[in-house]
Parts: C-alpha cells; structure tokens; sequence
C-alpha cells in the first residue's frame, strides 16, 4: 500500500513533490500524470514530510507525515531581515540565573517540543531527553565535575591548556559554583553510539531550544566542562542514568536569567575563501 494519496480534483501534476522528495521515491505516473511512489519506495521514505510541505494546493496526504498535523506556514508572522538578524545577535549564553525561581515543566515541555523540529540527518529523530530539576541532584554533577578537575590539576600541573581550571576548583572551595552556575535545570540530549550523526544532531536540537528559550524570558547555556566529565569519567555518566547504548550526549543549563541585555556584542569578521 503506497505511503502518499492524491486528492486528483486538488493536483495540478506540477511536480513539486518529485523533485523535492531527498530520496527520489516519487513519480509523475506515466510521466505527466498523477504523483505516485516507485516501485518499493516505502522502504526508502525518510519521512520528512517535504512532500507534504512543498504542495501549494494541499494534495498530497502522506500516511506517517498527515496533511492535517502538518499547518500551513502563516507568512504574516514571517521575520523580515532586520529581524532575524537581531534575534540570531541578541542570544546570549546567561551564566547567572534568578535563584528563587524555577522553570514551569510546562515550559520545559514546549522547549523541547520546539527542540523536536530540529533535522537530524535522514531525519532519524534518534534523540532522548533527559530534565533534570533536583537542586541536589545538580550540585552533586558540578561536584563530580569538579573532583574530575582536581584529578586532572595533580596530574598535570604544568599544562597550559589547563590554566583557569584550578580557579574553578578554587571557587568551588569557596561556595561559588562555576560548573553549573546553580542553574535550576539541567537538560542532557543523548543519542545511541551506532548513529555517526548524533553530536551534531544533538548540537542544532539545542540550538533550536536556546533560541527559543529567551523568547520565554529564560536562559540557557552549553555546560561544555561537565560535558567534558562525561567523556573521560564513566562513574558520571552512569550517576546521569543516560542509556548505555548511547555516546553522544551534551548538557545544557536552563533557567530564568537574572539579568536582561541591551546590546549585541560584536564578533570577529569571519575568514571566508571563495572559489
């Protein structure tokens, strides 16, 4: 049974659906006539509902990817450039979250469902989220992180590349949580060893969260030195609970941030080589 039905009074056999479709599984039936799938193409649908998406008369129905869960794009709510310039530039990654408020699970729930929409490659969707919201739980991560730290300063006292963790040890001592910066949540994405993707995959679904987040009033940011504890220290990992197939991981702190913003630093220009 094909995957993809044609309403016939709706199609124009424009043929949009054939040359979108990423893995070339649909036709013109006898060259000009009605979209159709090939010969056991069902086997090879990605699903990514492009098909879908690229009629303008809403005539293709796909079974997995259904025209009624897929709205049509409002183009009155599109950006204009100046806007999105604006939204991409005003991102920051907030270090200083408000400690007296938690992030409302409701709120989590719809970043992760914007996060959802994210590609992931041959969109294999492999992603698992982990929420972390226990302070306790949180703290004892930065502490594991930072014992990891301690470790690495005895064992390697002379590397340079390690020269401003020892004042995050430091810190810790003094009560000053440089780690997690006691962000209320703590959201780690993971995705099985097998699929060579997974980093990446994860890397934009964040991205995607991040940026929605500060529409919310919330702040995020990349917790690059416990991801670095999960790489080298199993006892993390396993203390996290992440599935045992999966590899790729990487946390990101969440929370309400304490401070607002009203200026876009500026960058470096970026080095381009053209050909």
């Amino acid at each position: 049974m094909s995957l993809i039905h044609i309403d016939e009074v709706k199609c124009k056999k424009d043929g949009f659906c054939t040359k979108e479709c990423p893995a070339a599984i649909i036709r013109l039936r006898d060259g000009d006539g009605f979209p159709e799938m090939v010969p056991g193409g069902e086997a090879m649908c990605i699903e990514c509902g492009h098909c879908v998406a690229v009629c303008p008369h809403g005539a293709l129905n796909h079974e997995r990817v259904p025209l009624n869960a897929s709205p049509e794009i409002n183009r009155d709510l599109a950006l204009s450039a100046e806007q999105v310039i604006q939204f991409l530039r005003s991102r920051r990654s907030v270090r200083v979250f408000k400690k007296d408020q938690d992030v409302e699970k409701d709120k989590i729930k719809v970043l992760i469902e914007i996060a959802r929409y994210a590609p992931t490659a041959s969109n294999a969707q492999p992603l698992e989220w982990l929420v972390i919201t226990d302070k306790t739980e949180i703290k004892r991560l930065a502490g594991m992180t930072v014992n990891w730290m301690r470790r690495l300063i005895k064992d390697n006292p002379d590397n340079p590349a390690l020269m401003y963790i020892p004042r995050i040890v430091e810190a810790w001592d003094l009560g000053y949580d440089a780690v997690l910066r006691r962000a209320p949540v703590l959201i780690v994405v993971s995705a099985p060893k097998e699929d060579p993707n997974g980093l990446v995959d994860i890397s934009i679904a964040l991205a995607y969260l991040e940026l929605a987040a500060g529409h919310m009033g919330l702040g995020c940011c990349w917790a690059g030195l416990l991801q670095n504890a999960l790489r080298y220290v199993p006892e993390i990992k396993k203390g996290l609970g992440l599935p045992e197939r999966h590899i790729h991981h990487y946390p990101m702190m969440l929370g309400y941030a304490k401070f607002p913003y009203y200026r876009m630093p500026e960058r470096k220009k970026p080095t381009i080589r053209w050909r």
